[in-house]
């Protein structure tokens, strides 16, 4: 379903009622959250829960190896066996090795994230395992640019609201949300937190619309109101 028409205060009425419902402040990803952490979490993230990523991040802390230092001077199954609870331990110790050069290669952390902004991203979506969910996350949650992380849970929910682009094309995705909201890294970070919290709590793959914080503006959540009252 697409929706045009569909403007700002819309938007934003949509995230005041996500904010309302969802604890954003205990996400995992915080405004001043460690730039090294956040990388490492968008990498181990890949195709897993975030519950496997802070066993993973774990085993590194008690290791010593939570540092880009370590990271480079582990060899790839050393660093697998470390990560193991993410899933595709190999696959992303190699990831995580890919991204660790990237950052030597800018002279450090500094270097990189200072980079503009779509040069930076061009950097990280040239790197072994970074696609555009990836490089965006570390865009928004560790350089802080504003920009607009989309992600399975955000197409899902604003296609059951009856907003959005047709497709599923992230680049449209994206940019049809920016063209929509203030460009502000604060305001783009806390919806994303949101979404993802209500995507994992009540509109999941099988939705939970009954008390759900948007059941008054969603197109999906109001026709299964009517189909429980009939």
């Amino acid at each position: 379903m697409t929706a045009p028409s569909t403007t700002s205060e819309a938007l934003l009425e949509i995230h005041r009622r996500l904010e309302a419902a969802c604890h954003v402040d205990g996400w995992h990803w915080r405004a001043d959250s460690d730039w090294f952490e956040v990388c490492v979490g968008a990498v181990l993230v890949q195709h897993t829960a975030w519950a496997n990523v802070e066993r993973a991040l774990a085993r590194l802390r008690e290791a010593g190896a939570f540092s880009l230092q370590a990271v480079v001077s582990l060899t790839e199954e050393e660093l697998a066996d470390l990560v193991r609870p993410a899933g595709m331990p190999l696959q992303k110790a190699r990831r995580l090795k890919a991204f660790a050069a990237l950052v030597e290669r800018h002279g450090g952390a500094e270097g990189l994230l200072a980079l503009p902004t779509d040069e930076l991203r061009a950097a990280l979506l040239g790197t072994y395992g970074v696609g555009r969910e990836t490089a965006d996350a570390i865009l928004l949650h560790a350089a802080r640019r504003p920009v607009f992380v989309v992600d399975a849970y955000t197409v899902r929910l604003f296609s059951r609201l009856g907003h959005g682009p047709k497709g599923s094309r992230y680049d449209m995705w994206q940019r049809w949300f920016q063209e929509r909201l203030p460009r502000k890294r604060e305001l783009y970070r806390r919806y994303h937190a949101a979404i993802v919290l209500h995507g994992k709590e009540t509109c999941r793959a099988r939705p939970r619309c009954a008390g759900c914080c948007l059941s008054e503006v969603c197109a999906t959540g109001r026709q299964a109101v009517e189909e429980t009252a009939s």
